[in-house]
C-alpha cells in the first residue's frame, strides 16, 4: 500500500492523471483505520459484557474464556486485557480477571442498551425471535445513552426483555434472575416460565421452534435423564435435560391454580364456535396489539366459516365481520367450546 503522507507529492510529480490515482489511498487508509478502531472498540465492550457475566453467574473471568467467548486468538486477547486494564475497565490477579467499578458501570450500560433493543424489537418489529439477540449485538455498540434514554421511556421503561433477562436501569441496579431450571422440577410441579436462555442461538432455536415464551404457564409431566416432558400453554412439549436447563421457571403466585389447557382456535372446523378465553403469552408486541384490534378479546365468539386450499387461512366471523387468519396467527388465540365449564381457560389476553 502506498504511505499516505507521500502519496499526494509523487502524484503532483507524475502528473494529474497519477494523481487521480494515487489520491484514494488515503481516504481508503483513513477508512481502514476507522473499521480497526470500532472493531476494537465492538471488543473491548463485548470483553466488559462477558466479564460481568462471568461476575453475575460467580464464574471466574479468564484469558481462554474470553478467547472462545469473543472468537478471536490468545495473542489479540492479551492486548485486549491489557488495554482495558490501562484504561482501568479491568484489574487481574492470578490469571483471573475481573471488572473494576468503571468498567462494571460501562459493562451495565452496555447491556441495558441490549435489552432495551431486545424488547423493541419484540414489540415494534416482527422480527423472528431467533434474531432478536444478535440484531441487538449489532446495534448496542452505535446507541448513545441518550438514544437508549429516549427508547426506554417510549416503551415505558421496561423492567424485563422478551428472554426474562431484567434491564439495568439508568443508575446501573440490576435486579436478580428469576426462577429454577425446568430440569430441575419434578412430574406434577407447575409453574410459569421466566426467563429463556437466548444464548447459544442453536439452543434457543429449539426453544423458538416449540412456541415456548416468557409467561406460559407449565406443569411437568415426566423428568427423567433421557427427556423433560411437559405441559405449557396446552401443548405438550419433550426436551432433552440439556436444552430444559436453559428454560427458568418460577412458582405460580400463592393460592393461583394452573389454568385449564384451552382449545385453540385453528382447531375449529367450518360451522363450529368457540368463546375466547385469552391470547397466547407467546404472542406479543404488534401481532398482540392487531388480534386485540380485531375484537380477539376474552368472551369473544367466534365462528369458523371459510377455509383457504389446505385449510390455510380460515376466514372467521369475529364480531360481524369475516377476517381470516393464517393458521398461526389462529393458534395463539385460546378458545372454549361451547359447554365446555367456563371456568377453565387459557392464559387471559
Amino acid at each position: 500500500m502506498v504511505d499516505p503522507v507521500v502519496a499526494l507529492p509523487v502524484a503532483v510529480v507524475l502528473g494529474g492523471a497519477m494523481a487521480l490515482l494515487l489520491w484514494p489511498v488515503r481516504g481508503l487508509y483513513w477508512r481502514w483505520e476507522h473499521v480497526l478502531r470500532a472493531s476494537d472498540r465492538v471488543l473491548s465492550e463485548d470483553a466488559l459484557k462477558y466479564l460481568f457475566d462471568c461476575e453475575y453467574r460467580q464464574l471466574t473471568g479468564t484469558l481462554h474464556g474470553l478467547t472462545g467467548a469473543l472468537g478471536i486468538s490468545d495473542k489479540r486477547a492479551v492486548r485486549l486485557l491489557q488495554r482495558l486494564q490501562q484504561l482501568g475497565l479491568v484489574d487481574s490477579e492470578a490469571g483471573e480477571y475481573r471488572l473494576t467499578e468503571e468498567g462494571r458501570a460501562q459493562a451495565l450500560q452496555i447491556i441495558r442498551v441490549h435489552r432495551l433493543w431486545e424488547h423493541h424489537l419484540s414489540e415494534d418489529t416482527g422480527m423472528d425471535a431467533a434474531a432478536w439477540h444478535r440484531e441487538a449485538d449489532r446495534r448496542e455498540h452505535t446507541t448513545s445513552a441518550e438514544e437508549a434514554e429516549a427508547m426506554a421511556a417510549r416503551h415505558g421503561h421496561p423492567r424485563y426483555d422478551p428472554h426474562g433477562d431484567p434491564i439495568p436501569t439508568a443508575s446501573g441496579e440490576l435486579r436478580p434472575h428469576r426462577g429454577r431450571p425446568l430440569s430441575d422440577l419434578e412430574a406434577g410441579d407447575v409453574g410459569r416460565i421466566s426467563h429463556l436462555e437466548d444464548e447459544p442461538e442453536s439452543v434457543y432455536r429449539q426453544l423458538v421452534d416449540n412456541g415456548l415464551s416468557v409467561g406460559m404457564q407449565v406443569r411437568v409431566l415426566a423428568s427423567g435423564r433421557e427427556a423433560v416432558r411437559f405441559e405449557a400453554d396446552g401443548r405438550e412439549h419433550s426436551l432433552a435435560p440439556v436444552v430444559a436447563d436453559n428454560v427458568s421457571i418460577t412458582a405460580l403466585p400463592e393460592g393461583q391454580a394452573i389454568k385449564v389447557a384451552a382449545d385453540r382456535m385453528s382447531a375449529l372446523s367450518p360451522g363450529q364456535q368457540g368463546t375466547v378465553v385469552g391470547i397466547s403469552a407467546g404472542c406479543r408486541g404488534a401481532e398482540r396489539r392487531r388480534l386485540m384490534d380485531l375484537g380477539l378479546i376474552p368472551g369473544t365468539v367466534v365462528t369458523a366459516e371459510l377455509q383457504g386450499p389446505g385449510g390455510d387461512p380460515t376466514g372467521y366471523r369475529i364480531r360481524g365481520a369475516v377476517i381470516a387468519l393464517r393458521r398461526q396467527q389462529a393458534d395463539w388465540i385460546q378458545i372454549r367450546r361451547p359447554g365446555e365449564n367456563e371456568a377453565e381457560g387459557g392464559a387471559a389476553a
